[in-house]
């Protein structure tokens, strides 16, 4: 059975009460209910955190328990420069998601230090963003 891990960064624990109108109004923990169901045959973790070291040790750990990550760094994705070292070590795939369009919001959005080091980059699909992601993974 593949092993993906998911992994969350700042704030994306607060989906489903955050502003609604652009992340939607489901938390993760009840969409990872329904993404367990869809993927049966794939063993999902997931991980979330609001702090940056905490990714990076996750990602190191990921190296040697996973086949692939779903990465969602969120603020960190436009100021991480060692979020962006530690992906570049990886021997295992990384998918970028982003539940937002980033390309359409705030300036300071736009640029990713995550995308240069992902084997896919995903965004404004919402949490479908992660259906895909996975269904993606699973082919490799």
């Amino acid at each position: 059975m593949k092993k993906i891990l998911i992994i969350n960064g700042p704030n994306l624990n607060l989906l489903g009460k955050r502003e609604p109108e652009i992340y939607g109004n489901v938390s993760f923990e009840d969409f990872l209910i329904e993404l367990r169901q869809k993927f049966p045959n794939i063993d999902i973790s997931y991980y979330q955190t609001n702090h940056e070291g905490n990714i990076i040790d996750k990602l190191q750990e990921a190296a040697d328990s996973f086949e692939a990550v779903v990465l969602n760094a969120a603020a960190y994705t436009h100021t991480s420069i060692a979020i962006s070292d530690t992906l570049k070590i990886l021997k295992i795939p990384v998918v970028e998601v982003h539940i937002s369009d980033i390309s359409q919001r705030e300036e300071y959005r736009k640029f990713s230090f995550v995308s240069d080091h992902a084997a896919l980059v995903i965004m404004g699909e919402g949490l479908a963003g992660y259906t895909k992601a996975i269904s993606y993974l699973s082919k490799l």
